[in-house]
């Protein structure tokens, strides 16, 4: 899944992204409620998880706002206001659920599973990501083109949802660092483009075409034919 995570907390904020980005998620932190509010409304996001005292706006007016804008993602607060008229608060501003810290890891999991299966939801349309004729299977951890299985490894794998996910949109270097290697930027590592060419070598060489342009100076973009 694609989650946001809105907490401005230095040493909670990435250590929450980093253990749900080894779950398996694709994951964008953010510490300022504004910023969030900016990508919840132009990307498409599976489950939120806010903070509820946050630079900028803070997450209840930021879901209010959401929520006013028709945004239907499923949303979790996820802050130290554990009173019962906090509770209320969230959920009436939209909220599907609040878990109060601290808190256990494996249960905010299981609560971001159980809001991402809730009813009137497709399982097929959060399991499925295609683009073209590139399809991935986020529960089977499997990928296809042109019927064709294409063997990834889990990096890869990866890699190839943030593209799918931001097909058409460039996605920096530093981008993928932090979304698929949970790393800040090193001028020094190759680790993107090592495993950008290996991704290459197996859904675009056999098939004879292009799909990931390097964008120079900028980062890589995703365009199926």
């Amino acid at each position: 899944m694609r989650l946001l995570v809105l907490e401005d907390d230095v040493s909670l904020g990435p250590w929450t992204a980093k253990g749900l980005r080894e779950a398996g998620h694709v994951v964008d932190l953010f510490a300022d409620g504004k910023d969030a509010l900016v990508a919840a409304m132009s990307q498409s996001y599976d489950v939120l998880v806010l903070d509820r005292m946050v630079p900028g706006l803070d997450g209840l007016s930021v879901l209010k706002s959401l929520r006013q804008a028709k945004v239907t993602a499923p949303a979790i607060f996820l802050t130290a206001l554990g009173e019962v008229d906090d509770r209320v608060a969230g959920l009436r501003a939209g909220g599907d659920d609040y878990l109060v810290k601290p808190f256990a890891f494996s249960e905010l999991i299981a609560r971001i599973e159980v809001l991402a299966r809730r009813p009137g939801a497709s399982e097929d349309q959060t399991a499925i990501l295609s683009a073209g004729d590139v399809t991935i299977d986020l529960h089977k951890r499997t990928c296809h083109r042109q019927g064709q299985i294409i063997d990834l490894n889990p990096k890869e794998f990866l890699l190839l949802e943030v593209f799918l996910r931001s097909k058409g949109r460039v996605q920096t270097r530093t981008m993928l660092l932090e979304r698929v290697w949970d790393m800040s930027f090193d001028p020094t590592t190759s680790v993107v483009e090592t495993h950008i060419s290996r991704l290459r070598g197996k859904i675009e060489k056999p098939f004879g075409d292009i799909l990931i342009r390097n964008i120079r100076g900028t980062g890589y973009v995703f365009e199926p034919i």
